[in-house]
């Protein structure tokens, strides 16, 4: 007997000790629940192996940059070179196996071509043999004689090496390796030291087409001219339009609910009087068809002669006007359901005002990544050019000439830049989308806005560059695994344009598109694993799985938003274009009262694509706040009640919907309750019948 209640106690003790267990680890799971969505609190690096990746990489392509300096790559294209290998300005090194190579062109800085003309269109380049000169031709030489007079006068040689410059009207060398005449005159260029033809016929093949339209009669003078004599009205409309974004996004809290509600309303309009339309034609071509009988007989005809009659337009209409009838009931019935979503969106835009309003320097950011690009994308450009003319050298076997490339295992480097500028690139604009997701959750979840940084965007930048810069390295180097395949087959498309049969046309497309719509699926997942990374400081993959779990729980918010917020941000950006368009026309009335069409139509094309590109820039920064504040709002509703110590961190817009939501579920638990209870009262009532029915039975 003792012996089971020693081993009952020992079975209760681990129980208890079971449950302590148990109870300890889920109060360790709510405590890293609540941690990991706690914004701005335990601040560590993120991904910090993808940081080192990055870093190396970016040290790779300095290295490519070195490369082309220390082969004479960069000396080659700044300074030029002859057809021999030697570099103009300087002193060079024999190449084996190529003579007059290893001169010393100190004294001669410019690159001299004997026919300037021969311009290869296919292979971009001029086929001629190219010397080093101490001085180009200012004047036209005619003759022999002038080309000796101006070696022997000016001391630069205009000849082959080999050949003395008192001689050049004797020698019979001179046809082949003297300038054709007549020489033209040509001034050295500022920057590349390559004597310019100054004569426009020189480049006849080159530009013969841009020449035709040029021309008289042309009609791209005209347009040219049209825009010449507007370009002061094009800069101040650019200007007007960059203005009336930044306004736009700052008083869109005060029209996002008419704007919302004007597309919900405009949608089912147009949808319910399309599909009205399409049955009033079915209708009355069914009324009136038999009008069309006596064209049986030419029907019947066609068919004996083998031609396949068209297809019944009465039976087209009746598919049509059906299809349009269930897309519009399905369209009444999202809308009916979806309605309080709706009002979401309203709430989400009034906030993303308020966002500005506070954040003023955040419309600043398209300014700043703009700036980063452009400086990247000059230098990237830069040392392409210096890989131009780096490598071995090569001679060509018909010419003689030498010419510069990257051979073997060097052809990398070039592949290598190029995935360099698709990264970079990325990389760039997933900073930019972290600064802003820092700056917007610093400012949702801060819930006295008096008590907000004093430079909440520079700190969002400052944590970006100590802790998560191996986060927007992995997330940009995913987008760069999709899109470098995606532009190989882009390559490869046009490459065969012609070629490829209907099946493999057909699977190239295919796949362009399919890596085409993966790309924008991963990029809306990187925005939100970047939105994720600011409030939890967790790594990419981690912050991506959290997001996607929010994004899934909240399905039809997100379909929600992302239709009625892309086409109110849509509509901004016509208000935009088209209010840039009529100071335009009110511009142009004044000046060009009597002008041609064309002097109108022209700067108006140009001015209307500009204002779209300038609204699309800034109102895609204030769809990228929206994006972040609706994962803020999901975070708070999902771990916030609104209880003592479980206070919610959102603004009073979205309180307010939050609110509405509650009282419509209350009201709808209500009215469940009452019908059970109903219910439950007809089933008590029909018992007692049961047993009298038996007994009389």
């Amino acid at each position: 007997m003792e012996s089971k209640r020693l081993s009952m106690v020992s079975q209760q003790q681990q129980q208890q000790q079971q449950q302590q267990q148990q109870e300890q680890m889920a109060s360790l799971r709510v405590k890293r629940t609540k941690r990991e969505w706690r914004p701005l609190e335990d601040r560590s690096c993120t991904d910090l192996p993808w940081f080192l990746l990055f870093t190396i990489f970016c040290i790779g392509m300095g290295c490519i940059c070195g490369f082309t300096v220390a082969t004479g790559g960069a000396a080659r294209l700044l300074s030029g070179y002859d057809s021999y290998g030697n570099t103009c300005g300087q002193r060079n090194e024999p190449l084996e196996g190529v003579r007059l190579s290893g001169l010393d062109h100190s004294d001669r800085k410019f690159v001299f071509f004997l026919d300037p003309c021969n311009v290869d269109l296919v292979q971009r380049r001029i086929r001629s043999l190219a010397l080093c000169v101490s001085r180009c031709p200012a004047e036209e030489l005619r003759t022999y004689q002038d080309l000796q007079r101006f070696g022997m006068v000016n001391g630069s040689e205009l000849c082959s090496y080999e050949l003395a410059a008192h001689r050049y009207a004797s020698l019979p060398e001179r046809f082949s390796k003297c300038p054709k005449l007549p020489v033209p005159p040509s001034a050295p260029l500022p920057v590349l030291n390559r004597c310019s033809p100054l004569e426009v016929r020189c480049y006849a093949r080159f530009s013969q087409a841009a020449l035709s339209l040029l021309g008289e009669g042309g009609a791209l003078r005209p347009l040219l001219a049209a825009l010449d004599a507007s370009r002061g009205i094009i800069l101040g409309l650019s200007v007007l339009a960059l203005v009336l974004s930044l306004v736009v996004m700052l008083v869109i809290r005060y029209i996002s609910a008419l704007l919302v509600w004007m597309v919900t309303v405009l949608l089912l309009l147009g949808s319910l009087g399309g599909t009205g339309l399409l049955w009033w034609l079915y209708v009355d071509h069914r009324l009136y068809g038999n009008q069309t009988v006596a064209l049986g007989g030419a029907e019947q005809q066609e068919e004996e002669e083998g031609v396949v009659p068209s297809w019944d337009s009465g039976r087209g209409l009746l598919v049509s006007a059906s299809a349009a009838s269930v897309f519009t009931v399905i369209l009444l019935l999202l809308m009916f359901f979806m309605r309080r979503r709706v009002a979401l969106t309203v709430a989400l835009f009034h906030v993303a005002g308020k966002v500005f309003q506070h954040l003023p320097l955040l419309s600043l950011q398209p300014f700043i990544t703009f700036l980063l690009l452009l400086l990247f994308w000059l230098y990237w450009l830069l040392v392409l050019l210096f890989l131009g003319t780096s490598g071995e050298p090569v001679q060509d076997q018909d010419s003689g000439q030498l010419e510069f490339s990257l051979t073997g295992s060097q052809r990398y480097l070039l592949w290598f830049h190029w995935v360099g500028l698709v990264w970079v690139s990325h990389f760039l604009l997933a900073c930019q989308q972290m600064t802003v997701a820092g700056a917007v959750v610093t400012y949702y979840f801060t819930r006295d806005k008096a008590r907000l940084p004093a430079t909440p965007i520079l700190s969002s930048l400052l944590r970006l560059l100590r802790f998560h810069l191996g986060t927007v390295a992995k997330g940009s180097f995913i987008i760069t695994l999709v899109q470098v395949p995606r532009l190989l087959l882009l390559h490869l498309h046009n490459q065969l344009r012609g070629r490829e049969n209907c099946c493999s046309r057909c699977l190239l497309k295919t796949c362009i598109c399919c890596l085409w719509c993966l790309e924008k699926v991963l990029n809306y997942l990187n925005q939100n694993a970047y939105a994720a990374t600011a409030i939890n400081s967790t790594s990419f993959c981690t912050s991506a799985r959290d997001a996607f779990v929010l994004l899934v729980e909240n399905a039809l918010r997100v379909a929600t938003i992302n239709a009625v917020g892309d086409f109110v941000l849509f509509l901004a950006k016509v208000l935009v274009v088209a209010s840039t368009a009529l100071a335009g026309v009110l511009l142009l009335d004044q000046r060009h009262q009597q002008g041609a069409v064309l002097e109108w139509v022209a700067p108006l094309v140009l001015v209307g694509v500009v204002s779209f590109l300038v609204a699309h820039c800034f109102l895609s920064l204030l769809e990228m706040v929206v994006d972040v504040l609706f994962l803020c709002f999901a975070v708070d509703t999902k771990y916030n009640d609104g209880s003592p110590g479980r206070e919610f961190f959102m603004d009073k817009a979205l309180m307010e919907f939050v609110e509405s939501s509650r009282r419509l579920e209350r009201a709808a638990g209500r009215g469940r309750s009452r019908a059970k209870g109903a219910e439950s009262e007809r089933v008590s009532e029909m018992k007692p019948m049961a047993p009298g029915t038996s007994s009389s039975a």
